[in-house]
């Protein structure tokens, strides 16, 4: 049995012991480029010649594996690392680019899923277990922005994003209370809505009531005039619609659909845009061909397909120039040179 085979098999041994000698464990997992690459590699899927973002001589790679449901993910430019979390394990997680370095960035997490930056470059999260929207300042502590409206408690946050004026958007799904693996079971108290926090008065508004979905991901286009939430059914998330508004201030209207998945393909979880106005969104829980990642252009058409050999949960993008796409897919997480940059500041 050669090398490759044998860290195969012995994948998840390894996973576990990774954490524990750190950067050694690391380099024994099964990362780096996807077996069988070769430049261009043919899992980077373009549908249509708008889809310009296709490096010939750069490859898929895993970049860390060994998690149960990674998802969140959000790059730190001024540190050169990624976090994301791994939502069943109560914990996010950290990785250094520069050398590969894997670590826990935050344990317990209160099983925290989605998280972004703010324009002061501090850390959002959403927390299913405290059912809170949180701010990690720049020494460490962390703020609860938001854990009830009118009295009520969150369900459980699920996916943010915050704009130029410092307002965080957020859905609020309730997905993380429905069962005790990525959160506590608990009931509902609000309906599935998406907010808009503003920092600076206190001052919360509903922006959005799904009926009957629920809201999931969430995104703004790079002039922040569109809102793009994907709006999960019920009573499984079997099809994922992602919807679009027009932004007016703290309000948002003219809702239509912006593209449907729909039954075998798979569902839609999270998403972010280029700076070309493009949507990057993932795919999976569906056909294992579709598992991965979809670009649409601005207008709705899908140009391209990035496929994994895992159900994508989210993705951003990172890395110095804004132009490397990371995924959270299931187990692992990974990540591609792609020709454009991401939109989100900082």
């Amino acid at each position: 049995m050669d090398r490759r085979s044998f860290l195969a098999s012995a994948g998840g041994a390894l996973a576990a012991a990774a954490l524990v000698s750190s950067r050694a464990g690391a380099d024994e997992l099964p990362l780096g480029p996807l077996p069988g690459t070769r430049y261009p590699d043919p899992r980077v899927e373009a549908l249509s010649p708008k889809f310009k973002y296709k490096i010939g001589n750069t490859a898929i790679e895993r970049i860390a594996t060994g998690f149960r449901w990674a998802e969140g993910p959000v790059y730190i430019r001024d540190g050169g690392y990624l976090l994301w979390s791994d939502i069943p394990n109560n914990r996010i997680m950290r990785w250094s680019e520069d050398d590969g370095h894997l670590s826990v960035f935050r344990y317990p997490s209160n099983y925290s899923n989605g998280n972004t930056r703010d324009r002061e470059g501090r850390l959002i999260t959403c927390e299913h277990d405290a059912r809170r929207v949180t701010r990690t300042e720049h020494d460490g502590t962390i703020t609860v922005l938001m854990d009830s409206y009118n009295g009520k408690k969150l369900n459980a946050p699920n996916d943010v994003v915050v704009a130029a004026d410092g307002a965080v958007w957020f859905t609020d799904p309730g997905f993380g209370i429905l069962g005790n693996y990525e959160g506590h079971k608990d009931n509902l108290e609000l309906p599935p809505q998406v907010y808009r926090f503003d920092p600076k008065t206190g001052r919360a508004t509903v922006v959005y009531t799904a009926n009957p979905g629920r809201p999931n991901g969430i995104a703004f286009s790079p002039d922040e005039k569109k809102l793009y939430i994907i709006d999960s059914a019920l009573p499984d998330p079997v099809r994922s619609d992602i919807r679009v508004y027009d932004v007016n201030g703290d309000k948002i209207s003219n809702g239509k659909v912006f593209a449907s998945n729909f039954g075998a393909a798979g569902t839609t979880d999270g998403m972010r845009t280029d700076v070309d106005g493009n949507l990057w969104c993932s795919m999976g829980s569906g056909m294992a061909g579709e598992d991965g990642v979809r670009c649409y252009a601005p207008n709705g058409d899908l140009i391209g397909k990035i496929h994994l050999p895992e159900t994508c949960a989210n993705l951003c993008f990172g890395g110095k120039k804004k132009n490397r796409l990371f995924m959270t897919a299931s187990t692992s997480v990974y990540a591609v040179y792609v020709e454009t940059v991401g939109a989100m500041v900082p």
